[in-house]
């Protein structure tokens, strides 16, 4: 992502006699450089893994000193080394200097309770006793605490342990300072244990006062991931809305509190003043941010987001901002916010601005489509971009090496099946995506020349061969699952599809059905992991291909194809009984509740199509070894009453 925090310049000593001496040169340098090396806190999780981080290594340098004087000592003792003796002199007075220090002694008195407190064989109980203990020893003095580096884990730990009352205290204590810890390399983490241990009220308190400091916290290098975990991961909607009228300007910097209830469109639409003042400043917040390298922030995007809803798509404003996000274009896809920027910018750009944003898109495509936000900002440059054979030639390979991987993932598959269904599909699209297709294609419609259907089938014409043959290389992928067995009947089960196929495609078409066949052979009785077994889905695959029809949600009934009888249908039935089921299988598969249902279709088909099938000879030598006593099999209950 972009904004990564940079590496701290501590050059690490090579022996450990060197390492001791530059932490006591500088041991807040040392502590920056340990901690800087892992700066996410988006998560429970994550927030436990760091607090863990930074209570080992040289977070622990009491013990790791003591250890050393030990060492130190012995070699002193044996007369091996004068430098060991004058090095423990160095660590003798160090720790007096630390003593005569402003709450030296109390400092060390806290940390030997922190000690017991964070021990994983301390009782819930001692942990109160100790909080209690801890807090009455740093009340007067947690606003300097928090600042030091070592005394800044115990106030941590204290809001980690401590009931509510006392994290309110320690809130309650540190107002006015809340500005200062953010930008702390040691009270950041603080911050973020308030937030994240701390009471509704707690948060509010932090949000107010920080209120007015988020655009210069976001251009600070501690801050702006405080900032960032605040907006995305403790703050309400409200809240929200009041951190991003900061932005808006100074007049709604200072007064959030009258301004909380305002919407950007509507202050805009009102006057045409504050309408320049606000533009500007989101413009410059915007452009500083990307100049910075921090476009990867979610706080940002929602700025943008803010932005898209005033700006003037016929001027420079409009033109400017698609230049400045066109080449971290991959950096909006993660987050909605940022999605529906992407959105908003590709449907409103023209050929050549949407060219420039597919040539920084590139490198990306495949973590795009896979991700839960990207996958509809690739749907919507399916659905614009006029320009088809530079789409066909842009995702070709990626559709070629990767679609086996797509169509078994719950976002990557959804701009394929946009491709092979319809984004109206409500089998696969809620209303809410159906909504936001909607939103693309109407903000789309002055920008994009080609009708809409035809953009669709000149794409699918080039992907439909490639689509295929990845079926034929991964067949096991893609009907070992329930989402690839879906899709592949979404790709066979169409006569759109099937027009489209040349003679060519129409051998790899054939190729494909011919390895379906085979995939499916097999003793179903003695294989758990036989498809028609492991998954459900199978089954129905299967029926569809018999039926050579697809179910009407609407009409709630099979409506037949007409196109792909050359493969589908009769043709596909005759050949699933003579080269998979066969005389051999087939009390197998009737006894088994996971196929019976395909054994039905065969009978429905055979007994309006083909009477004189084999199909029938068999099964009713096979009647006699059916185990009709199975009440889980209602495939073989139907079948029955059919044969009666």
């Amino acid at each position: 992502m972009v904004g990564k925090r940079q590496n701290s310049d501590v050059v690490e000593p090579s022996s450990k006699k060197q390492k001791i001496v530059k932490k006591n040169k500088n041991l807040a340098e040392a502590s920056e450089s340990e901690v800087d090396s892992d700066i996410s806190l988006s998560s429970e999780e994550e927030v436990d893994e760091l607090e863990a981080l930074e209570e080992s290594d040289d977070l622990d340098e009491v013990d790791e000193h003591d250890e050393f004087d030990e060492a130190d000592e012995k070699t002193s003792s044996g007369g091996q080394s004068a430098s060991a003796a004058a090095h423990l002199e160095q660590k003798r007075l160090l720790k007096e200097r630390k003593l005569k220090r402003s709450g030296g002694r109390e400092i060390e008195s806290i940390k030997k309770l922190w000690e017991r407190l964070r021990a994983k064989d301390t009782t819930k109980k001692e942990k109160t006793a100790l909080c209690d203990e801890i807090w009455e020893l740093s009340s007067d003095s947690i606003a300097e605490l928090v600042l030091k580096h070592d005394a800044s884990r115990v106030v941590q730990s204290l809001v980690k342990y401590a009931d509510v009352k006392k994290r309110d205290q320690i809130v309650i204590a540190l107002k006015g300072k809340f500005a200062d810890l953010a930008k702390s390399s040691y009270g950041k983490y603080l911050l973020v244990k308030l937030l994240h241990y701390g009471s509704k009220d707690s948060r509010q308190t932090i949000i107010d006062e920080l209120h007015g400091n988020l655009r210069k916290l976001m251009r600070h290098r501690e801050g702006a991931y405080v900032v960032e975990d605040l907006f995305v991961l403790y703050a309400n909607q409200k809240q929200k809305n009041q951190m991003l009228q900061e932005f808006w300007g100074s007049e709604y910097a200072v007064f959030a509190v009258e301004n909380k209830d305002l919407k950007i469109e509507e202050v805009c639409a009102d006057n045409v003043d504050k309408r320049r003042n606000i533009q500007r400043n989101l413009s410059q917040t915007i452009t500083a941010a990307v100049e910075k390298g921090s476009t990867g922030f979610q706080l940002l995007h929602a700025v943008m987001k803010e932005y898209t809803k005033i700006i003037n798509l016929e001027n420079e404003e409009f033109t400017e901002f698609v230049e400045l996000l066109s080449e971290p274009f991959a950096e909006l896809i993660h987050t909605p916010e940022g999605s529906y920027v992407a959105n908003f910018i590709i449907s409103h750009s023209n050929a050549k601005q949407r060219k420039n944003i597919l040539r920084h898109l590139k490198d990306h495509l495949s973590n795009m489509i896979k991700n839960e936000y990207g996958n509809m900002v690739f749907s919507n440059l399916l659905m614009s971009v006029d320009d088809t054979v530079l789409m066909g030639k842009l995702i070709t390979p990626v559709v070629a090496e990767n679609l086996h991987f797509f169509i078994v993932e719950k976002f990557a598959r959804r701009p394929f099946l946009y491709l092979v269904t319809n984004y109206t599909n409500g089998s696969y699209f809620n209303p809410l995506l159906v909504k936001q297709f909607e939103q693309n294609i109407e903000w789309s419609k002055n920008t994009s020349k080609k009708p809409f259907d035809t953009r669709k089938d000149e794409l699918l014409k080039k992907l439909i061969p490639v689509m295929l043959k990845n079926y034929i290389e991964h067949i096991k992928t893609w009907l070992n699952s329930n989402l690839g067995t879906q899709f592949s009947a979404e790709l066979f089960i169409n006569d759109h599809i099937f027009e489209m196929l040349d003679e060519k495609s129409k051998a790899i078409y054939k190729e494909a059905i011919d390895k379906t066949l085979d995939f499916y052979k097999g003793d179903i009785a003695n294989d758990d992991q036989h498809a028609l077994n492991a998954f459900p889905y199978s089954q129905r695959f299967l029926k569809s291909l018999i039926q050579n029809g697809s179910w009407d949600r609407t009409e709630k009934k099979i409506v037949p194809l007409t196109k792909t009888g050359e493969f589908l249908g009769l043709e596909f039935a005759k050949r699933l009984y003579s080269e998979v089921i066969t005389k051999k299988y087939l009390v197998d598969w009737c006894n088994n509740k996971n196929a019976s249902f395909v054994i039905v279709s065969l009978y429905e088909l055979f007994s309006k199509k083909d009477t004189k099938n084999e199909f029938f000879q068999d099964l009713n030598k096979a009647k006699g070894s059916l185990d009709t006593a199975d009440e889980d099999n209602k495939g073989l209950k139907l079948l029955t009453k059919l044969m009666n």
